[in-house]
């Protein structure tokens, strides 16, 4: 069961596609990493921030996706964020990239491309695995 659900709205643009218009496999991650990103600062904590004032950093450590179809060139996508799992130095995320529906009723909301993500929190300096930050445990909901 996911918590704290998330969405970030993203267009697909020229550059994140192959000749065809499709877009490349490994801007799905691109997507994925900004989406993240977005949830952290949702719940008010920046990454540049943490690295500076609390010394901690967080790097993918391993990442399962399932493509099940193409996105296009421009394209409106929606990127979900839930939190799996939390520990004390790593968080499990489940994320999905969707084709946002239209304006209009139509097509839209179809399920793309979905990702289990387990990012570590490292020490900024020594790129060590350490805990991450109380206030942030305290923020996404705890240890579980």
């Amino acid at each position: 069961m996911t918590k704290n659900l998330f969405h970030w709205p993203v267009r697909v643009y020229y550059e994140d596609t192959d000749s065809g218009g499709v877009v490349y496999h490994a801007n799905y991650l691109k997507f994925m990493e900004r989406a993240r990103t977005e949830w952290l600062r949702g719940h008010g904590f920046e990454q540049d921030e943490l690295a500076v004032c609390q010394g901690v950093i967080f790097a993918v450590r391993s990442i399962q996706v399932d493509y099940l179809y193409p996105a296009r060139f421009n394209e409106r996508l929606q990127v979900s964020v839930g939190l799996l799992r939390s520990g004390t130095a790593s968080l499990c995320f489940a994320q999905e990239v969707r084709s946002a529906p239209p304006a209009a009723a139509g097509d839209g909301d179809r399920l793309l491309c979905q990702a289990s993500v387990r990012v570590a929190c490292l020490n900024a300096h020594s790129l060590r695995p350490c805990g991450i930050p109380a206030d942030l445990i305290t923020e996404i909901g705890g240890v579980n």
